[in-house]
């Protein structure tokens, strides 16, 4: 499982002309699921971005996370974060989930943020959504469950 974080200052998601998800400050989360991931991985992943310090502390060091500063969480499903582009010009997805195994874990993702208290918005699964936010430094951070811990 692949994440993009971004630290954001606010970011909504629009489907259809009408808004799933809008958050202020907090973190923009773009979710990939792999063939391979579990739901151990979706639960490493969600206490992982629940507790990544990459907000600004008094001395201005990025010392808190976002539980830390009250913010929230807005959840996007992005199977293209699998993209395997080491051959030709098109990006192939065969290290992607089906939609059934990918929707299943993206939903357990958003029930596992909301675990820790979390406000969580979300885009809709398997529709064109369009994305829009501020990104805040810019600070983003890419998460692969599949890397080991040091």
């Amino acid at each position: 499982m692949k994440a993009v974080v971004q630290r954001v200052r606010g970011a909504q998601v629009t489907v259809n002309g009408v808004i799933s998800g809008k958050i202020d400050h907090g973190l923009l989360v773009y979710l990939g699921v792999a063939l391979d991931d579990t739901e151990d991985d979706v639960r490493h992943l969600a206490k992982k971005i629940a507790f990544l310090r990459v907000f600004d502390d008094g001395e201005g060091r990025m010392n808190l996370s976002v539980l830390d500063i009250g913010g929230s969480v807005l959840a996007v499903s992005q199977f293209t974060l699998l993209a395997d582009t080491r051959r030709g010009r098109r990006p192939g997805y065969s290290r992607a989930a089906p939609p059934e195994q990918a929707g299943k874990l993206y939903d357990l993702f958003i029930t596992e943020i909301k675990a820790f208290n979390l406000p969580c918005e979300a885009g809709v699964f398997r529709s064109h959504m369009l994305v829009s936010y501020t990104n805040d430094g810019p600070v983003t951070i890419i998460i692969d469950s599949k890397e080991p811990e040091s």
